[in-house]
């Protein structure tokens, strides 16, 4: 997915965080989603946010720590650069994206969703490669926690 760059004025929120407000409609660039967790780079230094949206439009606040570290300051402007972090839906193999259009709950909660927990889903049902049959049944299984809105798979009782 594409990155998005662009300059803008920060402004602060009641709590003195500072707030990004991004010139773009997310949605619309990178797929509806109700947030979306990116990564990229204020003032050249790394961050990894999620943009919510607002009153004002998208956007996405940094503390005072962390605005200080980017060199950034309330009423100066920044150079922002965005992409989505993690593995989207248009990255995902056939199979698993299909069985997520079908149940558009567990789609919509695997768009919400860290790219922690997304990567541990596609793993879990990635190790079934050789196995079509159990490769299935995961993905069953996995569009089913989803739908729940299970973020993260329940671990199986160790075997003695």
């Amino acid at each position: 997915m594409s990155a998005e760059r662009f300059r803008v004025q920060i402004t602060t929120d009641p709590r003195g965080n500072g707030v990004i407000t991004v010139p773009f409609d997310p949605d619309e660039v990178w797929g509806a989603k109700a947030v979306h967790h990116v990564a990229g780079t204020v003032n050249g230094c790394r961050v990894r946010v999620t943009l919510a949206p607002g009153d004002g439009g998208w956007a996405f606040t940094l503390n005072p720590s962390r605005m200080a570290g980017t060199g950034a300051a309330v009423g100066s402007e920044a150079e922002v650069e965005l992409r989505p972090e993690g593995p989207q839906r248009g990255d995902l193999a056939d199979d698993i994206a299909a069985a997520l259009a079908a149940t558009p709950a567990a789609g919509a909660f695997f768009d919400t969703l860290a790219q922690f927990y997304r990567r541990a889903y596609l793993r879990y049902i990635d190790a079934t490669t050789r196995r079509p049959d159990l490769r299935a049944a995961r993905i069953a299984e996995v569009v089913g926690l989803l739908a729940d809105g299970i973020k993260e798979r329940p671990r199986s009782p160790a075997k003695k």
